[in-house]
């Protein structure tokens, strides 16, 4: 019987293979090659047939030049080692009218795309003594020889004793150190050190003999960034980073074409297939390669053409019935059946592991304490919706980053739309304070129990994800802020609405303070935190950062949080957070609706920085109605204005004491609302009376409206 009959041929090659059939190395319209040197792209023959202008080559008398380098004359350029060998003279150790020194620099590559190649290059000294090559006056490689005196005369000179070693890393220039190198003067033959392409061995290298003015190659690495070469069009990609042994890289990419192609895949269409593969097909083969690493920078590849079967061609033409085909399609069913297999067995496992992670998840941040809560009062029964991780990620499509309605410091609020069509917010918090787990699940427990319009509704929460999200109502027309920063004349602020919403926002401030069965203080009230419904009603969000505190409980002391330009001056000395530390936030707000102004900003100077502070030197020095807004000038009367401000005084008083509380400050806005209608129905009608009453705060004390700062602070 005859022996298996596989064809292995086996041909060590580099994707820079020359094709028999016909390729475009060069960009359309321009010369691929200057005498019998090839120029392929990025390189190119003329500044406008190059990447840049470092790869511009000139071709002068059938020799090609790198212009930008003084026209160092080119050997060879390599797309696959991605190498320009060019010519530079050897550094000799004989004297030299230019250099009276030893140490002797090299080319400069400076800010080009060049670098000596440390792959490709290899140190060679001829002579007696030692050469080094230095880096920035750095000894980094060198070596040695010795020889006796006997060893060199006339016919038998340096070029006999010499030394090489590689080089450690990619350099930009060098300087070479002749130092220690043995010259000599009278034979006319003297030491040299110098960097040569490896390839150039000792029977190449006779052509390159070290004399004065002699020549030698050397390898360029040519390195590219990505915006020169934005696309490989064969989408094989590689990135390189370069090390200059200084502590700093070069990064550069590099095209190739695949595994069994070549040409030049810096050009669009320009890499095929080896034509020794395509033999290999017609001959009925297949073709194989196996990898193998070069260098650093470039990978070989094997090439095998062998029969696709271990069956003997004669057996093949015998049998009647497909005997290969057969037992590679049971094969193949096989091994679809065991990939079915264990994806199932994947899925399965990953389900099992995201339900036990999501047990603990609910465990660790206090689901159980939760159900003991609805456990021991039934009335919580339904009242607290638990979500699951699954329905909110569907809600949000995964936390879709198009789905983020906005972001804050405690966490990312996103839109969402539930199962039964319901459009809600899903707030995805940043962290949780692991000591305040208990106090977290109170107040989810509080919150889901608020049933204020001017409220956002907690719907529920879900305590399955590592940190625990919210589920609120959804509320269409953005915040507050927004709405006063970009009125427009289409969508004008009366004052009405601007009265409607601090009556709104300090009845659900109140709601809070002193009619829920624990008392909440909000801690964060600013504009942001107030959004506005289809019809611009007022609905205070974001309980982040509230507190639950027991009806005999006048403050508590934390660390100190808040917004800057909203904070109480007192709750930042003491840390002790008191009811009246939201009136005072809540009384920064209200200036925001008559003046318009942010609470802080850089177009005031000095202390009128802060909104508060502007207003308060204004009461003070009586010219308070030049800081509101024009249109609440123009609406309402002097009268009016100046109550609304000296409440707001009130609100911001220094001392938290003398400040009002929310449900006082509820009241007074909401008369102050009905006598501004009442006052604009009249003037509607023609029936202004000459002078308007102005409802003031409850207090034991009848107040003016023209009421002094000073005075103010003294009370």
């Amino acid at each position: 019987m005859k022996k298996l009959q596989v064809f292995r041929i086996v041909i060590s090659i580099l994707l820079s293979t020359a094709s028999t059939e016909a390729l475009d190395y060069a960009k359309t319209g321009c010369k691929d090659s200057c005498g019998g040197i090839e120029i392929p792209f990025p390189f190119g023959i003329g500044s406008n047939c190059s990447v840049n202008e470092w790869y511009a080559i000139d071709c002068n008398s059938s020799k090609p030049y790198l212009s930008a380098f003084h026209n160092l004359e080119v050997s060879s350029v390599s797309l696959q080692e991605q190498t320009v060998t060019v010519k530079v003279p050897t550094i000799s150790g004989c004297p030299n009218p230019l250099k009276n020194n030893s140490l002797i620099p090299s080319v400069d590559l400076g800010e080009s795309p060049f670098l000596f190649s440390k792959t490709h290059n290899i140190f060679v000294v001829e002579g007696c003594g030692d050469a080094a090559i230095l880096d920035d006056q750095n000894h980094f490689t060198g070596c040695s020889t010795t020889c006796l005196n006997e060893s060199i005369s006339e016919e038998n000179n340096y070029s006999g004793i010499s030394c090489q070693t590689t080089i450690p890393h990619y350099l930009q220039s060098y300087t070479v150190d002749l130092s220690r190198l043995q010259r000599l003067d009278g034979g006319g033959h003297c030491g040299s050190a110098f960097l040569v392409d490896e390839i150039y061995d000792d029977q190449v290298y006779e052509d390159y003999r070290v004399k004065n003015n002699s020549f030698i190659p050397i390898s360029l690495m040519w390195t590219l960034k990505h915006n020169e070469i934005p696309n490989c069009w064969e989408g094989k990609v590689r990135r390189l980073t370069l090390d200059l042994g200084n502590g700093s890289y070069v990064s550069s990419k590099k095209c190739y074409c695949g595994v069994g192609r070549e040409g030049n895949p810096y050009l669009h269409n320009q890499c095929q297939e080896f034509q020794s593969c395509k033999m290999c097909r017609d001959s009925g083969r297949i073709c194989q390669y196996d990898e193998r690493d070069v260098n650093d920078i470039d990978s070989g590849w094997d090439f095998f053409c062998v029969y696709p079967s271990v069956y003997r061609t004669e057996d093949l033409s015998r049998s009647k019935s497909p005997i290969g085909v057969i037992l590679g399609i049971s094969i193949s069913i096989g091994l679809l059946f065991l990939a079915k297999i264990i994806f199932e067995l994947y899925k399965l496992i990953n389900k099992i592991k995201t339900k036990r992670r999501r047990e603990k998840f609910f465990k660790h941040n206090g689901g159980l304490l939760l159900k003991q809560r609805e456990a021991t009062d039934t009335s919580l029964v339904d009242k607290t919706i638990l979500f699951t991780a699954t329905e909110l990620e569907k809600a949000t499509n995964h936390f879709d980053d198009n789905r983020i309605l906005g972001r804050g410091g405690q966490g990312t609020v996103y839109k969402g739309m539930l199962s039964d069509g319901r459009i809600v917010a899903v707030k995805k918090s940043k962290v949780v304070d692991e000591s305040q787990l208990e106090q977290f699940i109170n107040e989810v427990v509080i919150l889901s129990q608020i049933n204020h319009r001017n409220v956002v509704k907690l719907l529920g929460c879900c305590l399955e994800t590592e940190v625990p999200i919210l589920v609120s109502e959804f509320i269409p027309n953005g915040t507050l802020y927004e709405l006063i920063q970009g009125h427009t004349n289409d969508f004008p602020l009366s004052l009405n609405l601007r009265l409607q919403i601090a009556v709104e926002v300090s009845a659900a401030l109140s709601y809070l303070h002193s009619e829920t069965s624990i008392p909440i203080y909000h801690r964060d009230v600013k504009t942001t935190n107030i959004l506005m419904d289809e019809k611009y009603r007022a609905k205070v969000s974001d309980f982040g950062t509230s507190r639950l505190v027991s009806i005999d409980q006048t403050h508590f002391t934390t660390l100190v949080k808040g917004t800057f330009g909203y904070l109480d001056p007192e709750y930042f000395q003491t840390s002790q957070f008191t009811e009246k530390s939201d009136v005072y936030s809540f009384g920064v707000v209200l200036l925001e609706l008559l003046t318009t102004e942010k609470p802080i900003s850089f177009t005031r100077f000095g202390e009128n920085r802060n909104l508060a502070t502007h207003f308060m030197l204004a009461m003070e020095k009586g010219h308070v109605m030049s800081i509101f807004d024009a249109m609440v000038v123009k609406e309402g009367s002097r009268d009016e204005l100046l109550a609304i401000a000296d409440l707001a005084s009130r609100c911001l008083d220094a001392n938290g004491r003398n400040r009002p509380t929310m449900k006082e400050v509820a009241m007074a806005l909401e008369g102050m609302r009905t006598s501004h209608v009442s006052s604009a129905v009249q003037m509607i009608f023609g029936k202004v009376n000459s002078s308007t009453n102005i409802f003031m705060l409850p207090n034991d004390e009848s107040m003016s409206t023209t009421i002094n700062f000073r005075e103010s602070i003294s009370k």
